[in-house]
């Protein structure tokens, strides 16, 4: 996990977009792909980004509360 602490509020705000859309095209490219390892693969990858974006979120929710 990053440390998200040294980017600017604009700077995470632009990150979580970015990974949204990221898992937004993992799901797409889930749906249209089908067999064992592709599946694990696309489920690791949209967990990876999942984890990343609530880690993201978290931050810039601590900052707008402060």
């Amino acid at each position: 996990m990053s440390d998200y602490s040294a980017l600017s509020l604009p700077e995470l705000e632009d990150r979580i977009a970015i990974v949204r859309d990221n898992i937004r095209q993992l799901i797409e490219q889930a749906a249209a792909v089908s067999g064992g390892q592709n599946e694990e693969r696309n489920a690791d990858r949209i967990a990876q980004q999942t984890e990343e974006l609530e880690a993201m979120v978290k931050e810039r929710d601590g900052r707008k509360r402060s």
